[in-house]
């Protein structure tokens, strides 16, 4: 675990005003980004705030574009995992970095009502003067099963939520929301403190069927999906796209649309024995039926795919060991296209396939012992030679 250091850099001056990059121009938006994700890799290796906020100035000060944090509640299968709140973190974050955008990666559309998450990043939108990002999806069970929270209808309820965050971000006194759903209802609502990104933080949607990828290009300003193949993102990438001129976005919207993937790197001189090592996990994230069908494999028997993503959770060790046990069948070959092992010159065709799948802003999830070492490596031998892609 590498040890927190103080933050005492001379070169963050607490005095100084933040002018925000105009990150809706055009050359800023077409440019490929890399960001870091502070989730179950920074929790499963007991990562203090300290030690997260370090890597954060890390990132700010080698060229990364975003960071992220994961909205979970818990990990009990790791027993010694630090699991923080994201809101908070994040305007920690905000506060000792002056280049990089911040967002939740991601938070659902359960746990709180719609009217807490807008004004939740609008306040990180005006700590951060303008650097926010809304990432959020419509929740798993495994979120609030222990809590007695009902996983119903997730999916139009997330719908509905981000209806009303993008109404209530630019209400005020004298422009107050009606908004009538079947989960919502606002009269006269309004909330009184204007983001400063304009019109809005943009909202990345976490979606992976039919109708929630449908949904990302109707409402989404960009996708950010985990546990992905390159012919999947591809795949799905396009049912966006679809989804986009289907419901008559503009051209600006479409060329400023952010196709993200939450991906794993993990730096070793090893690829063969750190592949060992993440081989369950990895095909565990894979395991999902738009794999299946993607690269034509078979169903797998016995498995309720329905049934295990509503009632799931990280504690029920039952569903863990069948969801291990099936997820084995997923090839070695198609699981580890999806995520990058070795040595930096082994990772980069890993990121020039997912290139050419469509992806242009990658949130990195390094693994191993050396966290700010790989934030470092990855910035100083990876990102040049990709930057460097059309």
């Amino acid at each position: 675990m590498p040890d927190a250091k103080p933050f005492t850099d001379e070169s963050l001056n607490p005095s100084q005003t933040y002018l925000p990059q105009k990150y809706s121009s055009q050359g800023y938006m077409n440019r490929i980004k890399f960001g870091i994700q502070n989730g179950l890799n920074v929790a499963r290796a007991g990562y203090t705030e300290d030690q997260i906020l370090t890597a954060c100035i890390l990132a700010d000060k080698t060229g990364y574009d975003s960071i992220f944090y994961m909205d979970h509640t818990n990990v009990p299968q790791w027993k010694k995992a630090i699991v923080l709140d994201p809101w908070v973190m994040l305007s920690a974050i905000a506060a000792i970095t002056n280049n990089v955008e911040i967002g939740t990666c991601v938070t659902d559309a359960i746990r709180r009502h719609p009217s807490n998450i807008a004004l939740a990043a609008i306040t990180l939108d005006r700590v951060s003067k303008g650097r926010a990002i809304l990432g959020i999806g419509a929740g798993e069970a495994q979120n609030l099963k222990e809590f007695c929270i009902p996983f119903e209808k997730p999916v139009s309820k997330w719908e509905e939520q981000i209806e009303v965050i993008k109404a209530l971000y630019s209400s005020s006194p004298d422009n107050t929301v009606d908004y009538s759903g079947k989960y919502y209802d606002l009269k006269g609502a309004c909330l009184q403190a204007p983001p400063i990104r304009k019109p809005h933080p943009p909202t990345y949607m976490a979606s992976g069927g039919k109708r929630t990828l449908m949904l990302t290009g109707k409402l989404g300003d960009g996708w950010l999906p985990i546990g992905y193949t390159p012919e999947l993102f591809e795949d799905h990438r396009g049912q966006i796209v679809d989804s986009m001129k289907k419901h008559d976005r503009t051209e600006e919207e479409k060329e400023n649309f952010q196709m993200a993937l939450d991906i794993d790197v993990y730096f070793s001189e090893d690829a063969e024995e750190s592949w060992a090592r993440m081989k369950e996990a990895v095909k565990v994230s894979l395991f999902k039926p738009e794999v299946l069908r993607v690269h034509n494999l078979k169903e797998i028997e016995g498995f309720d795919f329905v049934k295990y993503f509503t009632e799931y959770s990280m504690s029920n060790q039952e569903w863990i060991v069948k969801m291990r046990e099936a997820a084995t069948r997923i090839p070695d070959g198609v699981a580890r296209s999806s995520t990058a092992i070795g040595t930096p010159d082994d990772v980069i065709p890993t990121f020039e396939r997912f290139l050419k799948a469509g992806v242009n802003h990658f949130v990195i999830r390094f693994w191993g012992k050396d966290y700010f070492g790989s934030i470092d490596k990855f910035a100083t031998h990876v990102m040049p030679h990709l930057r460097e892609q059309k």
